[in-house]
């Protein structure tokens, strides 16, 4: 499978988790590694722009394709398992503790998790230490203007 990440330029070429770690986010504290991606170009881009105004636009942002091996060990979640309120804004510590638990206990890969931002969709967290990691690849880092209308 293929996942998608929009990523500033200087970023792209590298998956590791860091930058997650450095502010904590939705389903990570900080200190926490996780590789925040989406399913499909579009969702990456919507999780992307919920930050942004017209005025903040990035210019530097390139789209970055995963590759997922099919059979790399998976944890798929659904919003009934999840917190009432876990699509909340500002996101709940408990999404976060979800995200932590998942790092912390090492046991898959990547977990996907419903997007807050697209119902119907979903994202796959990677797990940038366990040992299956190192079969996932980036394939291709491309320029990435956001349209203009998106943000009237």
């Amino acid at each position: 499978m293929e996942a998608y990440r929009l990523s500033k330029k200087i970023y792209a070429s590298t998956l590791s988790g860091k930058g997650a770690a450095i502010k904590g986010a939705r389903w990570n504290s900080i200190g926490v590694e996780i590789i925040y991606t989406a399913i499909n170009r579009s969702l990456a881009m919507a999780e992307i722009a919920v930050h942004f105004s017209l005025a903040a636009l990035p210019s530097d942002y390139m789209m970055v394709t995963i590759y997922v091996p099919d059979d790399i060990s998976l944890l798929k979640l659904i919003p009934t398992d999840l917190p009432t309120d876990w699509n909340a804004f500002p996101h709940p510590s408990a999404t976060q503790a979800i995200g932590d638990q998942f790092i912390g206990d090492n046991k898959y890969c990547v977990l996907q998790i419903p997007s807050a931002v697209t119902q119907g969709d979903y994202n796959l967290l990677i797990n940038p230490n366990h040992p299956d990691f190192i079969r996932i690849k980036i394939i291709s880092i491309e320029n990435f203007p956001f349209d203009k209308r998106i943000f009237k």
